[in-house]
């Protein structure tokens, strides 16, 4: 039986989460708790309470017999929607600055 846990709007890009996703996917629950702890970037700390969520679910889910052969089955980030803002530049010109978000969803299942 599956579990599933989405994180909708995270203000970090898809690019720099999708590094951390690529690390603990078809890991088993406990190796990939482990490696988002010691990874050291910003995406591992979001995703790590995304993966603790889904965790949780599989927890009340009657389905599911046992917490410790659940393995990430899925792990994707999506692209959300992206903030625009503005800077000043050289010569009275303005830059625009692109503040992305992401969805990112992580699904469990047992072996």
């Amino acid at each position: 039986m599956k579990a599933k846990a989405v994180l909708k709007y995270s203000r970090i890009s898809p690019r720099k989460a999708r590094l951390v996703a690529d690390v603990i996917r078809n890991k088993n629950v406990e190796q990939a708790m482990f490696s988002l702890k010691f990874l050291g970037k910003k995406a591992a700390g979001i995703i790590g309470k995304v993966l603790h969520s889904a965790i949780a679910n599989a927890e009340q889910n009657p389905e599911v017999e046992d917490i410790d052969n659940l393995y990430v089955s899925k792990i994707y980030v999506n692209e959300g929607p992206t903030l625009k803002r503005f800077r000043a530049a050289p010569m009275g010109r303005v830059v625009r600055i692109r503040k992305r978000t992401s969805h990112i969803t992580v699904e469990l299942d047992e072996k």
